[in-house]
This record gives structure tokens, C-alpha cells and sequence, in this order.
């Protein structure tokens, strides 16, 4: 019987769109954790550990999750960027969370223009001032295109999955040894508690804990009705990085298991020129360009979108003050050729310091300010318990970060 209300029917061209900025979302934070930093990390640990490592990537995995399906479902759900959900719970928390996070982006993207310019090093020659130069010109393009949030997810999903087939080949052609690998996941001889959160901070540390939620938030995927969308975003995104670092770490295991000694220099371009020969310094190129140029739009568009308010809505603004905080990190680059250690030290710390602050104010909306601020919904108690242990985890992380700057002195 017809009771006079309509029903619209699903509009597929938004639905897709819908689809489009979710894997936008998941792979910007991706990315944004593959950079330089990653592909370092991942090898040097490998060395010390070797097989064991693959117990470390396993919790590390587990933990980020926990973080990222706090972080996602509470900005997602509240419609709100992560400093004006602080703004709301303490005033002027979330400009102190937001001072954190920029200055910690710009420093880092200083770093990460530099891996650019040593892929653009690998794959053609070039000098890296020129090769920093080319690379931050392309990350600027796209926030200058007419569609410029378009065009940033998909170039962030063909990049990370160019990356991840080009080290899954790397990792078939080493011939690890995969089941002890395996049976290291579960039973490890080694276990390093601080390799482990040294890979918790370089995931879901600093600007990378926002990365996909604030997209989420511009793609306009909020609200209690998209929970679904959310959850399956934050815990796939994460798996996408913990697919690049273990497919990463079997490449590696299996140069060094046969008793391969790379190279301090650049270790794993020397793991990849084993495994592959001159090409194999080619493709290292590839995926170091391809982690880092992600890496700067992944940065420069996080930092940005913490100081969103004070562009009133307008998003052509907004990708203008991303196009000048690109460009400031290529002049930078381009004067120092390189980050300073103690800057990058420096910012090390400030990230060490954005994890436990910033999941304290998602935990507390979620526990205390769901009424308002969530509109009424009701967090899963084990979720809230999940995230209250990690974010224990976080404070340790914390302080261990702000010993870097006491080695300054």
C-alpha cells in the first residue's frame, strides 16, 4: 500500500565516487607510512632480527589497528577534523595538536623530497637537486588540477600498488625462506621490544594518524550511516602497509639468509642489485620515488588540513596553502640538501608527541562526548578498552621520543 512517501533509488556515479575517495582514504594513509623512513626501517631490522622480524610487523599490525579504527571512527562519525574534535573537548588543545603536526610534516617533507630526488638518483642519474626539483613540481601539479582530490586518490592508489607489485616480485625472486618465517611469526627466537615501537610510531605516528580520516571527512563520508565504510577503511589501510613491509621484509630475508652482506650505504638497493642485478638499482629507484612522492602529498596535504578552518570551506584555498607548504619544503631541500638530524631529531619527538595526545582526545569524545559529539552513539566498550591500552603504549612511545632531543644537548 502506497503511505505517500518515495524512496530514492541508489545513484550509482555517487556510489562509485563514494568507493573512489574510501580507497583514497585507505591508501593515502598508506602511503603516507611508506616512505623512506619505512624502507629503511625495514631493512635494517631485518638484518638484526631476520626471521623473527616477522613477529614484530605481526604486532605492530595489530596495534596500528587498533589505533587507526578509533581514530577513523570517531573523526568519521563526528564529521570533524582532529583539531577541532580537541578544540571542542579543551580549548585550544586542538591548535597545540595542530602546531605539532605541521611543524613535524614540514620538517619531515624536507626528508621525504629527498627520497624522491635519490629515486629519481636510481632510476635515471640524475642530480638529486634536480631530481627533488622534478618531484616536488608533480606533487604540486596535482593540487593544482581542476580535480585535485580526485586526481590525489588515484594517483596514491596506482603508486602503492605499483610499489607492492614491484617488491612481491623482489620477495619471489629471493626465495626466502618462507616457513620459518612463518613459524618466526607465531614462536620467535627474538623479540625487540623497541624495534616493535619504533614500527607502531613510523605507521601511525606524527601526520600519518590523520592522513585518511581527515580525507574520509572531506570526501564527505561521516556520520553514523557510514560505520561500515569506516571501519573497513582504517583496517584495510593498514593491511595494505603490513603487506608492503612484510613482502619488504621477505625480499630482504631472503638476500641476507644466504649470508649476502649489504651494503651500509644503501642497503637495500644493495638487497634489490642482488636479487635482480643492474635493473634491480632501477627498480629500488621505482619504489623509493614512489614511496617518498606519496609521502609529500600524504604530508603536505595532512598538515595542511589541520589548519582547514581558516580557509572558510573554500578547498581551491586550501590546495593553494598545500601547493606553498610543498614548495617550502623544496626551497628548503634545495638550500640544505638534506633535513639536518638534529631538525629531523627534532620532529621525531614532535610525532612522538601527536600519538598520545591526539588519541587521548579520540578516546575521551568517544567516552565521555558521544552525546554531543557523536551524535548520540553508542562505542563499542572493547573498542574504547582497545584503544585505552594502545594509547599506554603511546605515552611509553612518547617519552622514549623525547630522549632524542635530550641527546641534542
Amino acid at each position: 500500500m502506497d503511505n505517500g512517501t518515495t524512496t530514492t533509488p541508489p545513484n550509482p556515479v555517487a556510489a562509485r565516487a563514494g568507493r573512489g575517495a574510501l580507497l583514497g582514504a585507505m591508501f593515502l594513509m598508506a602511503t603516507s607510512a611508506i616512505g623512506p623512513g619505512f624502507i629503511t626501517q625495514t631493512t635494517v631490522f631485518t638484518q638484526q632480527l631476520g626471521a623473527a622480524f616477522a613477529f614484530a610487523i605481526l604486532l605492530s599490525i595489530v596495534v596500528d589497528i587498533a589505533v587507526q579504527l578509533n581514530v577513523w571512527r570517531v573523526i568519521g562519525i563526528a564529521g570533524m577534523h582532529a583539531q577541532d574534535l580537541a578544540n571542542k573537548v579543551i580549548p585550544g588543545a586542538g591548535w597545540f595538536l595542530a602546531v605539532l603536526v605541521f611543524l613535524g610534516g614540514l620538517i619531515f617533507n624536507i626528508g621525504n623530497i629527498g627520497g624522491t630526488a635519490l629515486g629519481m638518483n636510481a632510476m635515471f642519474g640524475l642530480d638529486v637537486k634536480i631530481g627533488g626539483t622534478i618531484s616536488a613540481i608533480i606533487a604540486i601539479g596535482i593540487f593544482l588540477s581542476r580535480r585535485a582530490g580526485v586526481a590525489m586518490d588515484r594517483i596514491v592508489v596506482v603508486l602503492g600498488v605499483l610499489m607492492i607489485g614491484m617488491v612481491l616480485y623482489a620477495a619471489i625472486a629471493s626465495d626466502p625462506p618462507a616457513g620459518e618465517a612463518l613459524k618466526q611469526t607465531v614462536l620467535p627466537d627474538d623479540v625487540d621490544f623497541l624495534i616493535i615501537t619504533t614500527l607502531i610510531g613510523g605507521t601511525v605516528g606524527g601526520y600519518i594518524t590523520y592522513a585518511g580520516a581527515h580525507r574520509l571527512v572531506d570526501s564527505g563520508i561521516t556520520g553514523t550511516d557510514s560505520i561500515r565504510m569506516i571501519s573497513r577503511g582504517s583496517v584495510t589501510g593498514i593491511l595494505v602497509t603490513g603487506v608492503m613491509r612484510a613482502l619488504l621484509f621477505l625480499a630482504i630475508l631472503g638476500v641476507v639468509s644466504g649470508g649476502v652482506a649489504l651494503s651500509d650505504a644503501n642497503p637495500t638497493a644493495s638487497a634489490f642489485e642482488h636479487v635482480m642485478g643492474d635493473v634491480g638499482v632501477r627498480v629500488f629507484g621505482v619504489i623509493l620515488w614512489a614511496a617518498s612522492i606519496t609521502s609529500v602529498v600524504g604530508a603536505s596535504y595532512t598538515s595542511v588540513s589541520f589548519f582547514s578552518g581558516a580557509f572558510r570551506g573554500s578547498s581551491k584555498n586550501r590546495n593553494y596553502a598545500v601547493v606553498a607548504f610543498i614548495a617550502a619544503c623544496a626551497v628548503a631541500f634545495l638550500a640544505l640538501g638534506k633535513a639536518p638530524v638534529t631538525l629531523l631529531v627534532l620532529a621525531g619527538a614532535l610525532n612522538g608527541l601527536i600519538l598520545p595526545v591526539g588519541l587521548a582526545v579520540i578516546l575521551w569524545v568517544a567516552f565521555r562526548r558521544s552525546g554531543d559529539l557523536l551524535g548520540g552513539y553508542h562505542y563499542p566498550k572493547w573498542l574504547l578498552a582497545a584503544g585505552v591500552l594502545v594509547w599506554m603504549l603511546t605515552i611509553y612511545l612518547g617519552w622514549e621520543s623525547l630522549g632524542g632531543i635530550k641527546d641534542l644537548w
